[in-house]
C-alpha cells in the first residue's frame, strides 16, 4: 500500500488540522460531565440560581464551541477526502488507460469497474474516518476512564471491569466478521460482471430469450452475496444489545455502588452523575474504535485491490525514440511465434515475411487461424513471443507507443464508438481535423451519404456504443476514424463485415483510388474482399499456408482454393 503514502502526504496539513479540531472537541466532552456535576451539586442541590444559570452558559458555550470545532473537522474532512478519491480515480483510470490489451485482458473490465467505483469509495471513507475519528475516539474512551479515576479511584473500579468485557465483545464480533468483507468485494465483482454481460448483450439476451435464465444466474450470484452480508450483519446484530446489556450492568453498578459512596459522604450526586456520562462515552468511543475497525479493514482489503492495479508492470514497456526508415519494407514479419497468456498452444507460429510499403496485404483463413492476432502485432497491442515484428526496419518495441500507432489507422472487428457527435468520434483519428478533412475521410469510407441525411450531420449526436446506428454505419465511421490521419499503415480487421457487397466494393475502390503510398491490410472472411491485393497471406492454424497473389494461390493453395469455392463458383473464382 505504499502507493497510497505520496497521496496521504498531500493532505498531511488537512489531517492534522482536521485531527486538531477533533482534539478540542474531545477535550470539551470531557469537561462537560465535570460542569455537569457542579450544576447538580453547586446549584440544584443547593438551590443557588446564579450557580444554576452560570453552569448552564458554560455548557452551552462548551456546546457551541464543540459544534464549531466539529462543523470545521466535517468541512476539512470532506475536502480532502474527496480530492483524495477524485485524484487517485484519475491516476488509476489514466493506469488503466496505460495497460495493454493482455494485462485488461488478465483482470478482467468488471473488476477494474469495483476497483474504480467501490474500491475507491472505501478509501475515501477511510480517509474521511481518520481525520474525524481516529485521534477522536481513543482520546476520549482513555479521557473518560482517567477523570473516572481522578473522580474516584474505588468507583472507577467498575470502568475497568466493564471497559475489558465490551472490548472482548467487540473482538468476538470482528473476529468474526471481518474476514468476510474481502470475500464480500470479491463477490461483488461477480455481480458487476454478470450486470455488464446483460447490459451489453442485452439484444442478445433478448434474442434468444434467456432474460429469464440471466435473471437466475443474477439472483444466484445476488443471493450468494446476500448470504455473506447477512452473516456479516448477524453476528454485528450481537454487538448492540451485548454492548448495551454490559452498559447497563456498569451504570447498574456505579448507581449501587455510588449510593453507598454519597451516603458515606466520599461522593456528591453530581460525580455520580459524571461517572455515568463517562461509562456511556467509553461504550460509544470503544464502538466507534469497532467500526473504524471495520472501516479501516474494508479499507485495507480494497487498497490492496487498487494497489495491484497501480504497482502492476503493464506488460508492454515503452520503447525507445526509434526513427522510421521510410526505404525500409512497411512492415516485416521475422519468424514470428505468438502465444495468448493462459492459452497453451500458440496462436501463431513461424511467420516470416516482408511488405513494401504502398502494397495491400489480405489476410485470410478460417476462423480461429490467427488473423487478427496477426495484424494485433503490428500496432504492438501485443507483443510476439518469439521473432521480430518490424516497422520500416525498426522493431516495434524500440519506438515510443504513440510515435508506433500514430503510424497506423487500425480499424477493429468491434465497431465502437463513444457518446458524441460524428465530428468528436473521427476526431479521435486525428485531434485537429478540419471539417474538409472529416468530410473527405467519411467520403472515402462510404459513409458521408448517410452522415450528409442526418439532422445535424456532422453534429448529429451518436449514442453510447453507436446504438442508434446500423451495424454498416458503425463500421464506416470506424474506417473514417482510421482514414483521417492519413496513416502509413491502414489495418482493416474483418472492417466491412456488415457491409453489403456493393459498398464493401465501393470501399475497396476509393481506398485503393485515395490511399496513394499507404501500406493497407484487409483482414477478411470474403474472398471476394481480399482477391485483389496486391499479395494474400493465408493462414491455416497460425501458420503461412500460402502467400501470394489470387490467382497464383488458386494453383498453390489448396486452403486459399477451398475458401474461394466455398463462397464462389469456379468460374467467379477464375475471374
Amino acid at each position: 500500500m505504499r502507493f497510497l503514502l505520496p497521496y496521504f502526504k498531500r493532505y498531511q496539513k488537512d489531517i492534522f488540522l482536521g485531527q486538531g479540531f477533533k482534539l478540542v472537541e474531545a477535550v470539551l466532552e470531557l469537561i462537560l460531565p465535570l460542569v455537569m456535576a457542579a450544576l447538580i451539586d453547586d446549584g440544584v442541590k443547593t438551590g443557588s440560581r446564579a450557580v444554576i444559570w452560570q453552569k448552564t452558559g458554560l455548557m452551552l458555550l462548551i456546546a457551541l464551541i464543540g459544534v464549531a470545532t466539529a462543523l470545521v473537522c466535517q468541512v476539512v474532512a470532506s475536502r480532502a477526502s474527496q480530492n483524495f478519491g477524485t485524484e487517485l480515480r484519475h491516476d488509476l483510470f489514466a493506469k488503466i488507460n496505460a495497460l495493454s490489451a493482455q494485462d485488461i485482458d488478465k483482470i478482467g473490465a468488471p473488476a477494474l469497474i469495483t476497483r474504480m467505483t467501490s474500491d475507491i469509495n472505501q478509501l475515501q471513507q477511510a480517509l474521511a474516518m481518520l481525520i474525524r475519528l481516529v485521534v477522536r475516539a481513543p482520546f476520549l474512551a482513555i479521557g473518560s476512564i482517567v477523570m473516572a479515576m481522578i473522580l474516584d479511584i474505588e468507583l472507577s473500579a467498575v470502568f475497568l471491569i466493564t471497559t475489558p468485557l465490551i472490548a472482548l465483545l467487540l473482538w468476538f464480533v470482528m473476529k468474526k466478521t471481518l474476514p468476510f468483507f474481502k470475500t464480500m468485494q470479491k463477490k461483488l465483482d461477480g455481480l458487476a460482471r454478470i450486470s455488464r454481460e446483460n447490459l451489453e448483450g442485452a439484444r442478445v439476451v433478448r434474442a434468444f430469450s434467456r432474460q429469464k435464465e440471466e435473471t437466475e444466474r443474477f439472483e444466484a450470484v445476488s443471493r450468494d452475496y446476500t448470504k455473506t452480508a447477512v452473516r456479516v450483519g448477524q453476528w454485528s446484530a450481537l454487538l448492540n444489545p451485548a454492548t448495551s446489556a454490559v452498559m447497563n450492568l456498569g451504570v447498574l453498578a456505579v448507581l449501587w455502588l455510588g449510593a453507598g459512596r454519597v451516603q458515606d459522604g466520599f461522593l456528591t450526586q453530581g460525580v455520580v452523575i459524571a461517572f455515568i456520562n463517562y461509562l456511556a462515552q467509553i461504550l460509544l468511543q470503544i464502538t466507534v474504535v469497532a467500526n473504524l475497525t471495520v472501516i479501516f479493514t474494508k479499507a485495507g482489503a480494497s487498497a490492496l485491490r487498487v494497489g495491484e492495479i497501480m504497482e502492476m508492470q503493464p506488460a508492454l514497456q515503452e520503447g525507445g525514440g526509434a526513427e522510421p526508415d521510410k526505404t525500409a519494407p512497411a512492415v516485416t514479419f521475422d519468424g514470428v511465434d505468438f502465444c495468448y497468456p493462459g492459452g497453451g498452444e500458440n496462436a501463431l507460429s513461424g511467420l516470416t515475411f516482408s511488405v513494401e510499403k504502398g502494397r495491400t496485404v489480405g489476410v485470410i483463413g478460417g476462423t480461429g487461424s490467427g488473423k487478427s492476432t496477426l495484424v494485433q502485432l503490428i500496432p504492438r497491442l501485443y507483443d510476439a513471443t518469439c521473432g521480430t515484428v518490424r516497422l520500416f526496419g525498426q522493431d516495434v518495441r524500440d519506438y515510443r507507443m504513440d510515435a508506433l500507432r500514430g503510424m497506423v489507422g487500425m480499424v477493429p472487428q468491434g465497431a465502437a464508438l463513444l457518446s458524441g457527435t460524428v465530428r468528436d468520434n473521427v476526431r479521435w483519428g486525428k485531434q485537429d481535423a478540419t471539417d474538409d478533412e472529416i468530410r473527405r475521410a467519411l467520403q472515402i469510407a462510404q459513409a458521408w451519404e448517410f452522415v450528409e441525411k442526418l439532422p445535424e450531420q456532422l453534429d448529429s449526436v451518436i449514442e453510447e456504443g453507436g446504438k442508434n446506428l446500423s451495424g454498416g454505419q458503425r463500421q464506416r465511421l470506424t474506417i473514417a476514424r482510421a482514414l483521417v490521419r492519413r496513416p502509413d499503415i491502414l489495418i482493416l480487421d474483418d472492417a466491412s463485415s456488415a457491409l453489403d457487397f456493393a459498398t464493401d466494393a465501393a470501399l475497396r475502390q476509393a481506398i485503393a483510388r485515395e490511399t496513394d503510398g499507404m501500406t493497407v491490410f484487409i483482414v477478411s472472411q470474403r474472398a471476394g474482399s481480399i482477391r485483389n491485393a496486391d499479395t494474400i497471406i493465408v493462414l491455416d492454424d497460425g501458420r503461412i499456408a500460402g502467400m501470394g497473389t489470387h490467382e497464383a494461390l488458386m494453383e498453390t493453395c489448396p486452403v486459399y482454393r477451398e475458401i474461394c469455392l466455398s463462397q464462389l463458383s469456379e468460374k467467379e473464382a477464375a475471374q
